[in-house]
């Protein structure tokens, strides 16, 4: 069935993911309709962390300020055994990090998705309803034809794509008969989130405690808050660990009371999931519906705002510029080797604390700290693969790495000074008056790639180096001759 549409792109769910992508196409003049099922925000914490990468998404749709405003950071992450010996210390997370921003923010996740609902207002291209509920869809291959639940009676929606963004249970990714990838780690942990009246008296870093006698997490979170997170051990139900009383008991050794006050708990499954297709025909997947990831790293809302990232500039491009739909098929292979990455990274984390035989946690202490004493502990910065194949120019030096953001003296960053859409940046640009506050930064980048222009993708990796007429010519074949918003060169 072809014919008109209601809009260009149909996104299920409207949690971070979801308005993230709605508010960046709205930008880019794509017309966007969210459907959420729920009637509002969740009103308490569950996402702890957005990296730099995440900030800088989310600088793109105009919330950064205000997410930071409720954030907080601490300098680094720690993994200490039961008598406090470091056994992994991941420093850092206050500096900045290459998108611009500090590397690790602690956040309040309600406050985020108000944030970015108050930015998708003001787009008049996006539309977000809530009490919406997809209950079916049909892709005719031109187009995804949805029928909603809604709280004036069922209707239909036709849009050119239909994306699924709706959560680790994904409706959309069941009807799709899209099946996961399990990648073997499952850990039931009991969470606990708290108000804060004193800090003073709670840790000032980021902890995990590896002790065998109960593996426990202590970090930050944003808006005068706190929170721990404690494995659940064999034999013990999630009724027993949720009861106000156990909870006070697993405190105690922390020292918190008068401090804290209980504001959530909840009971989680760990998991390690990857949905084996993010795209089929017309339906594509992003965030927890494409991947779930333990919480060790901090990467669930992080891969989730790459993934918009990565797609958001991607169906602009189909939709309003002429590229081929084949662009979309780069989704995929460009992000899943980063999301394996940083799943492997919090499974990595996730078994050094997650060990409860005494003799077996006596041997990881005993092997890691011997490690780290002579240097070859696998600690210092996280960092994760670029991108290797896809929609850049191949072979080019620095083809598919993620691209800085420099910030001038007077503390404006690059992507406010040259906007949304594609750079081409040479080296004759450098003497332009608006990029003099970053030609230091940016020859010294062109300097040490021996590089005469670098041609940036609206997500801020690299799609080649080489000379301007020949990155433009290349990008053009890719992107459909991509609107040229952005363009230094």
């Amino acid at each position: 069935m072809a014919g008109r549409y209601d809009c260009d792109v149909l996104i299920a769910g409207g949690g971070p993911a979801g308005v993230t992508l709605a508010v960046l196409l709205a930008r880019r003049g794509v017309t966007v309709v969210v459907a959420e099922k729920e009637a509002g925000i969740y009103p308490l914490p569950r996402a702890a962390h957005i990296d730099h990468e995440g900030m800088r998404v989310l600088q793109e749709a105009g919330v950064a300020d205000a997410v930071m405003a409720t954030s907080r950071r601490a300098s680094r992450y720690d993994f200490l055994t039961a008598k406090g010996e470091v056994l992994l210390r991941f420093e850092g997370s206050d500096r900045l990090g290459p998108g611009g921003w500090p590397a690790a923010n602690m956040i309040h996740q309600p406050s985020v998705e108000a944030a970015l609902r108050q930015a998708l207002t003001s787009h008049p291209k996006a539309r977000l309803h809530c009490r919406w509920e997809l209950t079916s869809f049909a892709d005719d291959g031109e187009g995804v034809t949805a029928r909603i639940s809604t709280p004036e009676g069922e209707r239909s929606v036709r849009a050119r794509y239909l994306i699924g963004a709706d959560g680790a249970r994904s409706p959309v990714r069941e009807a799709s008969r899209i099946a996961f990838d399990d990648l073997n780690f499952e850990e039931p942990w009991l969470v606990v989130d708290v108000l804060v009246d004193d800090y003073s008296r709670l840790p000032s870093e980021n902890l995990q405690i590896c002790d065998p006698a109960r593996p426990t997490t202590c970090v930050l979170m944003g808006e005068g808050r706190h929170r721990w997170e404690f494995m659940i051990l064999p034999g013990e139900t999630p009724e027993q660990v949720s009861a106000d009383a156990f909870v006070e008991k697993l405190l105690e050794p922390w020292n918190v009371r008068g401090a804290v006050r209980l504001e959530r708990k909840a009971v989680y499954t760990f998991r390690a999931r990857i949905a084996a297709e993010w795209r089929k025909g017309q339906v594509l997947l992003v965030g927890d519906a494409a991947h779930q990831t333990p919480p060790f790293a901090g990467q669930g809302m992080c891969s989730g705002l790459r993934d918009v990232a990565n797609l958001a500039w991607k169906l602009a491009a189909v939709i309003q510029d002429g590229a081929p739909g084949s662009l979309l098929d780069t989704y995929q292979p460009e992000r899943e080797p980063n999301l394996r990455a940083t799943i492997e990274m919090a499974i990595m984390m996730g078994r050094t604390v997650c060990i409860t035989d005494p003799q077996a946690a006596a041997a990881r202490d005993a092997q890691m700290l011997a490690a780290r004493a002579a240097g070859h502990s696998p600690d210092g910065s996280m960092e994760y693969p670029p991108i290797t194949t896809g929609a850049i120019l191949a072979g080019s030096t620095a083809a598919g790495a993620y691209f800085p953001q420099p910030i001038g003296k007077d503390g404006q960053r690059l992507d406010e000074v040259l906007g949304p859409g594609h750079w081409l940046i040479a080296r004759a640009d450098l003497t332009a008056a608006a990029l003099l506050p970053f030609a230091a930064q940016l020859g010294a980048w062109l300097d040490q790639r021996d590089a005469g222009a670098v041609l940036v993708r609206p997500d801020r990796y690299v799609f080649g180096t080489g000379t301007a007429d020949s990155l433009q010519a290349a990008w053009q074949a890719w992107s459909g001759g991509a609107r040229k918003s952005g363009q230094c060169g």
